[in-house]
């Protein structure tokens, strides 16, 4: 492996390319958080019961703050009976929008796996789903795994074959007229990944890397992390099999554009209520509504605590070679990749995970790098 990337970064030198091939574009820091994101007071286009508050408010009720830590809190109220549209919880969408990013969020605490709720991680285009959805955490009630979904208009699908990922797919349209808007949606299996696990091994990371050709996601419990992940200089391609891979029957430029994150924390709605009816029924009886309004104190530990959000972007030559399909420098760390694994020179060929390139790096060079299809 390291004498591969050696003679990758070499290939790349000649070639004249920027060795950094993210650089950071946005650093939500705790210092300004809150103050690079909108408070949202619409009412929940999900149907959930809540009631989204503006800052003043949510500052004023303890549900936003940044800790001494320097962690950031994101919560919901859980002191009051609820009333009028619904238990008061914030949900923040950034001022800055993006197309192609990589994107790194480190949590110590989700509000996952609470009967009731259903919390998002996930970015969104205007227009939905014109310019798409991605959502990178997203569960509901108690659930103990994480749902990784991408949502379109018809024409989209993630098609990757099963190994490229960790994750288990459930649907592969990615289209919202489908199956009731499942989505093309991968669940993690690692309990680890959501809610009361995530939560109980002191958090984790997630990461999500969206180019022309695909977008997938990365998940790693707390302490689990490739050191490259938190530095200036990221490298996406030696992070292994990501958890959810949308590829393969999608123009991913045609179906996802301008995103703004966002932080939510809604109540029942087409989701969470729909789902009611299985174990949480069956422990609390009656209806999500009525739950969420009259047991304040179950959603304590319904909150975000965030220790880093950063944005990274595409530099210079590297952004470029991509954006306009520069096939010659993509074929030259083709033909590294290949010398470097096999010891010959020549055209790239099919590098199986078996023999002994991981599939996830042969797919980043040789999809990402040179668009040639492996």
């Amino acid at each position: 492996m390291y004498f591969a990337t050696l003679i990758i970064t070499a290939a790349l030198a000649r070639l004249g390319l920027a060795q950094r091939w993210y650089t950071l574009q946005d650093d939500y820091s705790s210092s300004n958080f809150f103050n690079m994101f909108n408070f949202q007071t619409e009412n929940d286009p999900t149907g959930g019961y809540v009631n989204y508050v503006d800052q003043g408010t949510a500052q004023n009720g303890g549900m936003i703050s940044v800790q001494s830590s320097g962690q950031v809190y994101i919560g919901v109220d859980h002191t009051n009976t609820a009333s009028g549209r619904g238990r008061n919880s914030v949900r923040l969408e950034s001022k800055n929008t993006y197309t192609h990013a990589l994107v790194v969020l480190s949590l110590a605490h989700m509000p996952g796996g609470i009967c009731g709720t259903w919390p998002a991680f996930w970015m969104f285009g205007p227009q939905w789903p014109a310019s798409g959805e991605i959502d990178i955490i997203e569960g509901v009630n108690n659930a103990n795994t994480n749902s990784m979904t991408g949502h379109t208009t018809p024409g989209c699908s993630a098609t990757y074959p099963a190994g490229a990922f960790t994750g288990a797919q459930l649907s592969s349209d990615c289209d919202t007229a489908v199956n009731n808007n499942q989505g093309c949606s991968t669940v993690d299996p690692d309990s680890r990944s959501y809610g009361a696990g995530f939560n109980a091994q002191g958090g984790g990371v997630y990461a999500m890397e969206w180019t022309t050709y695909y977008i997938q996601v990365f998940f790693w419990p707390a302490g689990a992390a490739p050191a490259d992940v938190f530095s200036d200089n990221p490298e996406p391609w030696t992070w292994g099999e990501p958890a959810f891979l949308l590829q393969g029957g999608c123009d991913i430029d045609a179906h996802f554009a301008n995103h703004q994150i966002v932080f939510d924390n809604t109540f029942c709605g087409s989701w969470a209520g729909a789902a009611w009816g299985g174990s949480c029924a069956a422990q609390y009886g009656g209806s999500c509504n009525a739950f969420v309004q009259d047991n304040p104190g179950a959603f304590a530990n319904s909150y975000w605590l965030v220790d880093s959000l950063k944005v990274y972007s595409m530099q210079g030559s590297f952004k470029r070679d991509v954006d306009e399909g520069g096939l010659e420098g993509r074929e030259a760390v083709a033909e590294a990749e290949a010398e470097a694994a096999f010891g010959y020179q020549g055209p790239p060929r099919n590098i199986t995970k078996e023999e002994g390139v991981p599939a996830r790096r042969r797919r980043h060079l040789g999809e990402h790098l040179r668009g040639v299809k492996a």
